[in-house]
């Protein structure tokens, strides 16, 4: 497995609450089986899987928006970390679980690139871990501007990627993840 021998898988808020219209048009429709393609072979090779949840308020009543998607549910003795800002670092014990399990390589995916994917992938290099962020196992939506302007969802989540590629992040699609674990 090489470079992914000390790695661990982390999905990023693949929650129900995405699915919701309201977010408008989105891109990479088979992120989440992307997703899963790689849950299921990073449990088949004994990897780590941390899976984040976001709950923003936690005071109010559990909604079904909050629940992780069913295509990637967290099994028994999977790590599930609840956080309540952009950063799976923040108000988390990431790091330190990440550091005990003696973990070097971050393998992340999901939702949104540009919002909680990227914070967390920033702050995961800035914190010395070796990111892989994969690129067909994220998404985002389409928005308007401050200035009124359209964005499409393609737009925003490769200039998310543009942005981290290099700096923060190797960015990797599933395929490449595949190949990795293989080799």
């Amino acid at each position: 497995m090489g470079i992914l021998t000390n790695a661990a898988l982390i999905l990023i808020d693949v929650q129900n609450h995405f699915d919701d219209p309201a977010h408008g048009r989105r891109n990479n429709p088979d992120a989440e089986e992307k997703m899963a393609t790689l849950l299921h072979r990073w449990r088949k090779s004994n990897l780590l899987v941390i899976h984040i949840q976001h709950i923003s308020n936690p005071s109010l009543p559990h909604h079904p928006g909050r629940d992780i998607k069913e295509i990637v549910a967290p099994l028994p003795g999977e790590q599930v970390m609840i956080k309540h800002v952009n950063s799976s670092f923040i108000g988390t014990n990431l790091e330190r679980y990440l550091r005990e399990a003696g973990i070097e390589t971050l393998v992340i995916v999901g939702l949104t690139t540009d919002h909680c994917v990227s914070t967390t992938t920033r702050m995961a290099k800035n914190l010395g871990f070796n990111p892989f962020l994969v690129s067909d196992a994220t998404a985002t939506f389409e928005r308007i501007s401050f200035d009124g302007k359209l964005y499409l969802a393609e737009d925003i989540h490769h200039m998310a990627l543009v942005s981290l590629h290099d700096e923060f992040a190797t960015v990797i699609d599933t395929n490449g993840v595949l190949q990795l674990l293989e080799g």
